[in-house]
């Protein structure tokens, strides 16, 4: 008897690399012995901003709009309160966020799909540019609706730092491969580094030139270490870029600074009006984001500039301190790794080309301390999660081999535990 076939494109689809490990773990018959310590993905375990706990604990209170347990659809744009918070956010930078359209989805990750859709299209000629090492949604997403991508590669020095691209390197390739949209990350993911206002806007002029979007993940924006004024797409217009306006898009997100993951709320905002309504009606085949999520986080609409941005120093201050002390401990317990210097956003990037040989691939790592790793730390058995590199970079990297990201997502005291774990861990791995 015959079975329907697979499309080649689930045949062909494997985990995403910062899912990987945990698929993995999951799959051990002892893993409710471990204390497990996961970094392989950016899954924040601090609280939320006080407004949003407020209303999480207050959904059935009489002033909800849930207080009769009945959950509606919003309309498919999103909430008005939930719009008016990530433009409130947005226009604590200083700008006029008024004429800016604000589509509310099921966090970036869904806006990525629809900015891919809306710049590129399903099927078209035109690709999406990255800057190598990128986000691996990127990659994901651009796969699941048929759009190439082409990229610039950035390499991660002996210094600890990610080189910039070459402005005119990205002028050529966007000269000779016609990309759609540019995407940018200035506090970035995967690797730390930080792109202020001024290479950003050299980015920008790129676009123009060759009639492309700019894209701006602005996931993390607020949530850099150096004492570099902020960094964002909505901080550059047509005075110092001419033309920018009305080519930009930037994603949102209740994620990283906000500290609520498992909102998953995000936006998509634009200075284009007929993208953003082009944007709404794509979304309507979704009819709505999360409505729960979308209340809860539309209590940012009502604070003050001046309260967030003492929640933004705040959550800065608790991450500086951190990052740096795990990446030194990390040089420190492994002499000749290489730790990408923690500027921006929740990431390094680990690499051990100075520690393994040339078989070594980051990939079975992952996977060898998901299924198999067990080290006893102060009497306790524990493993650690990373993420392969390899999923990040869009055009094959023989550096990826032996890269790791790791996420700086856990409490202090486990982070505490990580340089001593890694280095133990491999021992084990290359023993084998």
């Amino acid at each position: 008897m015959t079975v329907p076939q697979l499309s080649d494109h689930f045949q062909g689809r494997a985990p995403s690399p910062i899912r990987q490990a945990q698929i993995l773990l999951g799959e051990r018959p002892d893993r409710d012995e471990l204390t497990v310590i996961n970094l392989a993905i950016g899954n924040v375990s601090l609280p939320m901003h006080p407004a949003l706990i407020e209303r999480l604990g207050s959904l059935t209170a009489p002033e909800s709009p849930f207080a009769d347990g009945v959950v509606r659809y919003s309309a498919s744009a999103g909430r008005d309160e939930t719009r008016a918070a990530f433009l409130n956010i947005v226009s604590e930078l200083g700008v006029d966020a008024g004429r800016l359209s604000c589509l509310v989805t099921d966090g970036a990750s869904m806006s990525m799909e629809l900015m891919i859709l809306g710049t590129c299209g399903p099927g078209s000629s035109r690709p999406l540019l990255l800057l190598d090492p990128a986000y691996t949604n990127y990659v994901d997403m651009a796969k699941r609706v048929g759009v190439p991508t082409v990229s610039i590669g950035r390499e991660l020095g002996t210094d600890s730092t990610f080189a910039l691209p070459d402005v005119d390197q990205i002028a050529n390739l966007a000269e000779r491969e016609r990309p759609a949209a540019l995407v940018v990350v200035p506090y970035d993911n995967p690797t730390g580094q930080f792109m202020d206002l001024a290479a950003l806007a050299k980015l920008a002029e790129v676009c123009v030139r060759y009639n492309m979007w700019l894209v701006s993940d602005e996931a993390y924006r607020q949530l850099g270490y150096t004492d570099r004024a902020t960094s964002s797409v909505w901080l550059l217009d047509d005075d110092q870029v001419p033309g920018v306006e009305g080519r930009r898009i930037s994603l949102e997100t209740a994620s990283k600074v906000w500290n609520a993951c498992g909102l998953r709320v995000g936006a998509l905002v634009t200075d284009h009006a007929e993208f953003g309504r082009r944007a709404v009606a794509e979304h309507t085949a979704n009819l709505c984001s999360n409505v729960l999520g979308q209340y809860v986080f539309g209590a940012l609409a009502h604070e003050s500039h001046s309260d967030l941005r003492d929640w933004y120093r705040t959550q800065r201050d608790y991450y500086r301190d951190m990052m740096v002390s795990t990446a030194n401990a990390l040089e420190k317990r492994l002499p000749g790794i290489i730790v990408s210097r923690p500027e921006a956003s929740l990431y390094s990037v680990l690499d051990l080309r100075n520690l393994v040989d040339a078989r070594f691939e980051s990939a079975d790592f992952v996977a060898f301390c998901a299924r198999r790793g067990r080290v006893e730390l102060e009497g306790t058995p524990h493993t650690l999660l990373l993420a392969p590199m390899g999923g990040f970079y869009a055009t094959v990297s023989p550096a990826a081999r032996a890269q790791l990201r790791l996420a700086f997502v856990e409490q202090p005291e486990a982070m505490a535990r990580v340089p001593e774990l890694l280095a133990r861990l491999l021992d084990a791995y290359t023993a084998q």
